[in-house]
């Protein structure tokens, strides 16, 4: 039986300190100022600058040292802001407390998910779609299992991916070896097909122009325009990618924003298991992004060329680079798909949307095309001859509020500025007050 003695305690405690034990002049000596002898990642040295929102947080950080005095608001990298309902709250904290019982203690889970999770989310949101809990893989986000999927394909594959688009897609990419290096011209990095999608087109590609790849990004509602695709062009992008024999990986994390009749998932399509990943979160639906908690579907008719299932390896991944998602969030998860649980996180969605609506019709106010903001937290506004990061510096620097430039999102993205729906009431209303006045 464990000893809980203060003898032992302390023990325990110097055992698990981190000791400093100086180098002796010979081995000081040896070393090369302080560095190894291992190269660093030919791919790493690829990327360029620093990550869109780490840089956004830097400048923010920035701007408070220089503005101590001032409130600044952020609907920049679009974090949640609403407390969680009651509901879900207590379910997860009555479950860590029952961990410190003998009876309710639980080590490691299953590394695909809670069963019970996997059948509620197949339930919930592809009960017509034909999609089987075992083909639901639960994990700690839908950014982190972008990643796993870049492990499952590796680097001998071609992407495309929607121009302008979420960029974890186009820089996990480059890290796994998929990219070639970038042009400071086009600004965009070599072997990855950019997908022009632009308010020219309603936010779709000319698929007739665009050329074969191994594997299609895209996202919807896209991440940062807002646009939901219609039914029509997902069954153009399925047909497109059945014809040329490739895979989408479909993001649909802001699926629950849909307020008309634009498909909630990819699956819906017929014929989208044969070509499809979907991968979703709770983030943005249910406030998670703290807590972290999303899902990946990998249907069983999914093969690559060999005829080889998909999921099979995608299980493999998962069971050797990952855990399991915490069984904590795991609970908080359920407790969201409960019938309370999820009427209460949908009138958390529709807080957000209203806030959207409230700053969409402000920018409209002041003559500015505004997209998004109908299916999606975020508002994407045209500030036509300007560069985005410009006009980021100008909203700053003006009424210390964040944003984020469009050209961070891509190429196609300069002249527009991502607005996120985040925030508390009083926020959104303060904000569209210094906008005004900025503007008027």
């Amino acid at each position: 039986m464990y000893n809980s003695s203060t003898g032992n305690s302390m023990l325990c405690r110097d055992f698990m300190r981190p000791r400093i034990i100086q180098a002796s002049l010979k081995t000081q000596k040896e070393g090369i100022a302080g560095n190894t002898k291992v190269p660093r990642n030919v791919n790493m040295e690829k990327l360029r600058s620093g990550y869109l929102f780490p840089e956004i947080s830097k400048r923010e950080v920035q701007h408070i040292e220089k503005y101590p005095d001032a409130k600044l608001i952020s609907l920049g990298i679009g974090d949640t802001t609403e407390p969680l309902p009651e509901i879900i709250a207590s379910s997860m904290a009555n479950y860590a407390l029952s961990l410190s019982t003998a009876e309710g203690y639980r080590g490691y889970g299953a590394e695909q998910g809670n069963k019970a999770l996997r059948k509620a989310i197949a339930e919930t949101f592809y009960k017509d779609v034909r999609i089987k809990e075992t083909e639901v893989f639960v994990s700690d986000g839908a950014q982190c299992d972008i990643t796993r999927l870049q492990l499952l394909l590796g680097s001998n594959v071609s992407i495309a991916v929607q121009d302008p688009s979420f960029p974890a897609y186009v820089d996990s990419s480059v890290i796994i070896g998929q990219a070639g290096d970038f042009e400071d011209k086009s600004r965009m990095y070599g072997n990855i097909e950019y997908m022009k999608s632009v308010p020219q087109t309603n936010f779709f590609p000319d698929l007739a122009k665009t050329s074969r790849s191994d594997i299609i990004f895209f996202c919807s509602p896209n991440n940062p325009t807002g646009h939901a695709a219609t039914r029509q062009q997902l069954e153009q992008l399925v047909k497109f990618a059945k014809e040329n024999g490739s895979i989408i990986i479909f993001d649909s994390a802001y699926a629950a924003y849909i307020t008309d009749d634009s498909p909630r998932s990819i699956f819906e399509i017929p014929g989208a298991r044969e070509v499809a990943i979907e991968v979703s979160s709770f983030s943005k639906f249910a406030g998670f992004t703290g807590i972290r908690l999303g899902w990946t579907v990998v249907p069983e008719e999914l093969s690559f060329s060999n005829g080889f299932p998909v999921i099979n390896d995608f299980n493999r991944i998962v069971c050797t680079c990952f855990n399991g998602a915490s069984s904590i969030s795991q609970v908080g998860g359920l407790a969201c798909l409960s019938p309370e649980g999820f009427a209460a996180v949908c009138s958390i969605t529709d807080y957000y949307k209203e806030n959207a609506k409230i700053l969409h019709n402000t920018f409209a106010s002041l003559g500015l095309k505004v997209y998004g903001g109908k299916n999606a937290p975020y508002l994407w506004v045209h500030f036509p001859g300007s560069k985005s990061w410009d006009i980021f510096t100008e909203i700053l620097e003006r009424t210390h509020i964040i944003t984020v430039p469009g050209s961070g999102f891509g190429p196609a993205g300069e002249e527009f500025m991502r607005v996120s729906a985040f925030g508390h009431r009083e926020t959104i209303l303060e904000a569209a007050r210094r906008l005004e006045n900025l503007y008027l």
